[in-house]
């Protein structure tokens, strides 16, 4: 029979480590990681709203949204730093409106203006199976 002490040791100096690094990226939530450029302005059970400014050369944190919409306020031009490495470039206009699926990445302002953005997260509907329609 193995000795606690020695299954103790073996979760801190093995098990513990191995778990943190197999954690995913998508974790990170960008209000978090991203505290100086994203906030919070509305949650419940349904959505999150995020505010997002990004002033010119910013360069995001990597974080994760489930699906979520995007309505630019502000736009400009924009690259994206996906998970898997790839790295896209593109303009946002004042007023577009994007729909994503859930995604890992880190965005950056290339632009010479400041970009404001509103995204509302989707979250999964509860057990009661109702539509989330008035």
């Amino acid at each position: 029979m193995v000795p606690i002490r020695s299954l103790i040791i073996f979760a801190i100096t093995v098990a513990l480590p191995v778990g943190l690094w197999v954690t995913p990226a998508y974790a990170q939530d960008p209000a978090v990681v991203n505290s100086k450029t994203i906030r919070v302005r509305f949650e419940n059970d349904r959505v999150r709203v995020l505010e997002a400014i990004l002033p010119p050369g910013t360069k995001e944190q990597v974080h994760s949204h489930p699906a979520y919409v995007i309505y630019v306020l502000a736009g400009g031009r924009y690259r994206n730093y996906a998970a898997d490495g790839k790295i896209t470039e593109g303009t946002f206009q004042t007023g577009d409106v994007i729909y994503r699926d859930p995604l890992t990445h880190a965005a950056e302002n290339i632009g010479d203006k400041p970009m404001q953005m509103i995204l509302v997260e989707l979250k999964r509907e509860g057990g009661s199976g109702t539509s989330a329609r008035p």
